[in-house]
């Protein structure tokens, strides 16, 4: 009997290994794209996050077990747009073979027109693209079609797991237009640690100032701080918000020299932990709506 059972043991075992085995080896640059990658992957994707939950992928640093971990992979998912500035030397590094999916392809990318003191420039992309749920939704078919490329036999659950997260999208984005048409135009207006919601700006009828540019990498000078809180005062702005990957000094010194409200904490390049409040994309827009309509309404 114990010989019958320890048999029956090790052909479960195997059969577990092989099903855990036959899952696809996937990467994405950052919690986002890999919340999306899983949404239309399913139980057929293993995937793996370079910039984990909580991290700044404008200024991440890849580990030596990244270089181990893209060398694995079948398929790489990446924001683009100027985004993820260390991922070629990371590949190359790495010897990968894999293929890599720009997710923003087909995106009409914003450009940062404007430096801190409003001088006329254009050189940089706003990689924020997944701020616009219709950018998202570009995003997806993206994926879907790579995934089905990569692996033929799923592209049927593929295309319907799109399907119904396309589905979601629509709900999403019909419910914010519906709630910032709840905030009176005049109080559109609010203050971010860095210039991450361009596209939601455009798509949804809101003005976000910032002391920084689209990139954290770069700090805001007094000089920028100091014209901010002067536009808070004299345009009356009503609201600043933190975000989760920025130091929070900065936005509370200038909620403490201009009296405009302090917004609950925003999700801007990053998902929380799944302990958190935005552990998906879905949470994290409906998390930002929220705290959009709770401050300014």
């Amino acid at each position: 009997m114990f010989k019958r059972f320890a048999l029956t043991l090790a052909l479960i075992c195997a059969s577990t290994y092989g099903q855990a085995q036959s899952k696809m080896e996937t990467i994405a640059s950052m919690s986002i794209i890999a919340d999306f990658v899983r949404q239309i992957g399913g139980e057929r994707v293993n995937v793996t996050t370079l910039v984990a939950a909580g991290g700044d992928a404008h200024t991440f640093q890849p580990a030596p077990q990244d270089a181990r971990r893209v060398a694995q992979a079948k398929l790489v998912f990446i924001n683009g747009l100027g985004l993820e500035g260390w991922l070629p030397r990371l590949v190359q590094s790495s010897g990968s073979k894999a293929r890599i999916i720009t997710v923003s392809q087909g995106v009409q990318a914003i450009r940062d027109t404007s430096d801190a003191d409003g001088h006329s420039h254009a050189h940089d992309l706003d990689p924020h693209a997944w701020q616009n749920v219709a950018n998202a939704k570009i995003y997806i078919r993206n994926i879907a079609q790579a995934l089905s490329a990569a692996d033929a036999e799923g592209a049927p659950t593929y295309a319907a797991r799109a399907d119904a997260y396309l589905a979601e999208l629509d709900r999403l984005d019909a419910d914010i237009r519906a709630g910032l048409a709840t905030i009176p135009p005049e109080r559109r207006r609010i203050i971010t640690s860095h210039d991450a919601f361009g596209y939601f700006a455009k798509a949804y009828g809101m003005n976000f100032i910032a002391p920084q540019g689209v990139s954290t990498e770069a700090e805001a000078s007094s000089r920028d701080v100091a014209r901010i809180i002067r536009q808070i005062r004299a345009e009356k702005i009503p609201a600043v918000f933190l975000e989760n990957i920025s130091d929070p000094r900065l936005m509370v010194q200038i909620a403490r020299e201009t009296g405009a409200k302090m917004g609950a904490p925003l999700f801007s390049d990053s998902l929380s932990p799944e302990s958190g409040p935005a552990p998906t994309y879905l949470a994290m827009m409906r998390n930002n709506l929220k705290a959009f309509l709770d401050a300014l309404r």
